[in-house]
């Protein structure tokens, strides 16, 4: 291991390189008076983009999922709408994200202490017991996790359970949360090292939070009237559901569908099915699993499924080479390595190796531009309002696909035969910190 420090030496020769770097200093001077992504943005990529799609099959407005992390609820639910927009004649619909992210933060804190109780062998700075410790319940999810929740709770009209301050703004409501449930795995502990009943503490402590958040988000329905009037100004009321029944009317048989992942690193061999250990929220549930495939596979089922007239749910990594303001993605948006005069590549899998890239936000791709049979560009809606973009849907050049796209859900229908049969095999574990598990962890 070298010991070198930096000497006055090394320091003097990088000023002068610099002083003497004319470009640097014009870059420098700009960039003190002004963002660095004003000052890097390609403009010309700028102008070369617009919205329209010769595949498109939005008909609703933007969702807003604000100060909170539930984009993959709200991504799940708007996948869905189509079938709801196309049987009622609506004009505006969402399904209630409160009512999902509530069992969802109680089947989580759940599916920690379980955790927590079969780790308590454990020493509690254990790489596995710390890396749960540092984030109990987060708002963030997979697609499997939103299918557990479906598939259990159902779901409601967002009128059946409006939004609350704490959904919108989930911060305080989860540190409480953290707080309750780092002290119950105190507990759970020392349950299990003294011999108590683990179970009745465990009841008690997801009592205490089934209480906290009825406070912050309401008390979730168990039924509820449906009525609507539709664009036509048409009254109509089909009387009263269970979550359960409104999902099996609105929401296809989720179990037809398959999360595919693009993860490229050597150590994750494609056309094989993988999972991440101690990831997921509904214990007893079927685990959190992917199929991991080349790029071109995602990209094909996803373009497949828009030209068929559904929505994709798709995972990237969505800070990457993005104007939000703007609401465009392109692979070359920011020249930084030309502002800064410097080299940045790397490979999506050495990004991935050396925690350069994670899956980091949720969305659906509700459109696709394709020329002579080619993807060209993409149309996406995303969870951030309806203030940004085109009205909140952002649009995404092919260039950003392969290296920031890692995650779509498509039917099973949409893959190649040899593919489905991999389905039924034992998954690889991923250890839980792995970057494929960090969607729910955000």
């Amino acid at each position: 291991m070298t010991t070198e420090s930096l000497t006055s030496e090394i320091l003097n020769q990088y000023a002068a390189d610099f002083a003497a770097d004319k470009t640097a200093r014009i870059v420098q001077n700009a960039v003190s008076e002004t963002p660095i992504t004003k000052v890097a943005l390609d403009r010309q990529v700028v102008a070369s983009i617009d919205p329209s799609m010769s595949v498109k099959v939005d008909r609703w407005p933007n969702t807003n999922q604000k100060k909170s992390g539930r984009c993959w609820l709200f991504s799940g639910l708007n996948s869905f709408k189509s079938g709801v927009y196309e049987e009622t004649k609506l004009a505006n619909f969402e399904f209630s994200q409160n009512y999902l992210h509530f069992w969802d933060k109680l089947e989580k804190a759940n599916f920690f202490l379980t955790s927590m109780i079969d780790l308590a062998d454990r020493p509690v700075d254990d790489r596995t017991v710390h890396y749960l410790l540092s984030d109990p319940i987060g708002d963030g999810g997979q697609w499997n996790m939103f299918v557990a929740l479906v598939k259990k709770y159902g779901v409601v009209p967002k009128y059946a359970m409006p939004e609350t301050e704490s959904s919108s703004n989930t911060r305080e409501m989860n540190l409480t949360l953290e707080n309750l449930l780092r002290r119950g795995a105190r507990d759970l502990r020392e349950a299990v090292a003294n011999a108590d009943d683990v179970a009745a503490v465990k009841r008690s402590i997801v009592g205490q939070i089934y209480r906290v958040l009825s406070i912050h988000l309401g008390t979730p329905p168990e039924r509820f009237i449906w009525q609507w009037t539709d664009k036509d100004n048409t009254f109509h009321r089909e009387g009263e559901f269970t979550p359960q029944e409104f999902a099996a009317q609105y929401v296809p048989d989720l179990d037809d569908f398959v999360c595919l992942v693009n993860d490229p690193r050597e150590t994750s061999p494609f056309n094989h099915l993988f999972t991440v250990d101690r990831l997921g929220n509904v214990v007893g549930a079927k685990p959190v699993t992917y199929l991991n495939v080349p790029i071109q596979v995602i990209r094909d089922a996803a373009q497949a499924t828009l030209e068929a007239g559904d929505a994709v749910w798709m995972g990237c990594d969505t800070g990457k080479q993005c104007d939000r303001e703007r609401g465009i993605w392109d692979g070359n948006l920011f020249d930084y390595e030309g502002t800064y005069g410097i080299d940045l590549a790397m490979t999506k899998a050495e990004e991935l190796e050396y925690g350069q890239a994670m899956m980091t936000h949720a969305m659906i791709f509700t459109g696709v531009d394709v020329v002579d049979g080619a993807t060209r560009r993409w149309r996406i809606e995303n969870s951030w309002g309806d203030q940004i973009g085109d009205k909140g849907f952002f649009t995404m050049n092919d260039s950003w696909f392969d290296q920031h796209v890692f995650e779509v859900d498509v039917h099973k229908d949409r893959l190649p035969a040899e593919l489905l049969a991999v389905l039924d095999s034992e998954p690889i574990v991923l250890p839980a910190w792995d970057p494929m598990g960090s969607l729910a962890r955000a």
